[in-house]
């Protein structure tokens, strides 16, 4: 006597297959409601229902008011605009697992995939938008300037040509020339153009000697609140990479945020430091600006930055998408795909710098 035994492609689902389709739809669920901190960070959300690329537009102070004579009519004046373009571009990735893997493994396969496949969404992004505020060259985003990363000597005009740089920049040298850089306060557009490094650049190479090392200078960050703050923002915070960090642990101007004598509290060391550093990555204060830390930041720049203007545009065309797939004869499989674009828009919020 024959007994059958029914596989996971029949029509009489077994205790297996039920397990295996659940996993597959409590991924899909878990992964729609997963947060991805580095938006929320960096930039200012937008949603669009036009396809392609998307323009923003900003007013400018352009009018002034002027002392009029009896009888007299005062100039007409008019509305100053500055336009950004985002270019939206379509990501995706898929996931497909056998039926034999399923078969095979102790684990849920499908669930295992999926779950690999948002963290692999989350690192995305992660990465594409530190390369666009940093500057750095990546052939594949498109990150960088046509020759290579931004540098402290990239001019204004290289930042803001859209057909080589579409993710745009914070200010470059010569910014008092293009149309980004407006006068504010008793600040006139020349005197900005020669704070910093004598030329306004918001890119400006480290008075660190470690280069490449990770080493700071406190000398970068008064540049930095000075280029800031001249500009009506005000610098709270410092993105730095873990060889910076070891350098900062040196300096003995850097303070712990959370002040404690209790070990089971803020102080360094205690146990609710740890869990504090943990959920918010804040190691420490310079100056009153707050430090974080992170493995995504490069260990030859770092940036200062006032995080209430958020320096980055993130259009979302269309969220992400989770759809399944039949790539082949044995093999479930799904597509994830998303389409959005993002550059930096503010280009007064942040000041690069980059090792020597």
């Amino acid at each position: 006597m024959v007994t059958a035994n029914l596989g996971l492609a029949s029509s009489q689902l077994n205790s297996v297959a039920n397990r295996v389709l659940i996993d597959y739809k409590d991924a899909i669920q878990d992964y729609r409601v997963t947060d991805m901190p580095v938006i929320s960070m960096f930039a200012e959300s937008f949603s669009t229902e036009t396809g392609g690329d998307v323009d923003i537009t900003f007013g400018l102070p352009s009018m002034k008011l002027e002392q009029i004579e009896e009888g007299a009519t005062p100039a007409y004046q008019h509305t100053d605009l500055r336009n950004e373009r985002i270019n939206v571009k379509e990501w995706g990735i898929a996931v497909g697992v056998t039926r034999r893997m399923m078969e095979d493994s102790r684990f849920s396969e499908m669930e295992m995939a999926l779950n690999e496949a948002r963290r692999a969404v989350a690192r995305h992004i992660t990465e594409h938008f530190v390369k666009t505020v940093f500057g750095i060259l990546d052939t594949t985003l498109g990150t960088g300037v046509d020759a290579g990363s931004i540098l402290a000597n990239t001019t204004e005009a290289n930042i803001v040509d859209f057909d080589d740089n579409p993710h745009g920049g914070f200010f470059g040298v010569s910014s008092d020339s293009g149309t980004r850089l407006v006068e504010y306060g008793i600040y006139s557009k020349a005197d900005l153009a020669t704070l910093g490094d004598g030329n306004g650049s918001h890119y400006v190479e480290s008075d660190g000697t470690g280069g490449a090392t990770g080493d700071i200078a406190l000398a970068d960050l008064t540049k930095a609140i000075e280029l800031i703050g001249a500009k009506g923002l005000n610098a709270d915070t410092i993105l730095i990479s873990p060889s910076h960090y070891k350098s900062l642990l040196n300096l003995a101007d850097f303070t712990t945020p959370f002040a404690s004598t209790s070990l089971t509290s803020g102080a360094k060391g205690g146990l609710d430091y740890v869990n504090d550093v943990s959920k918010n990555a804040v190691v420490g204060q310079l100056y009153g600006l707050n430090v974080i830390v992170n493995a995504y930041i490069p260990k030859d720049r770092y940036g200062v930055f006032d995080m209430s203007t958020k320096p980055v545009a993130y259009v979302e065309r269309r969220g992400l998408t989770v759809e399944e797939a039949n790539p082949g004869f044995g093999i479930t499989g799904s597509y994830m795909s998303m389409r959005y674009g993002l550059k930096v828009i503010r280009p007064e919020a942040g000041v690069i710098f980059i090792g020597a």
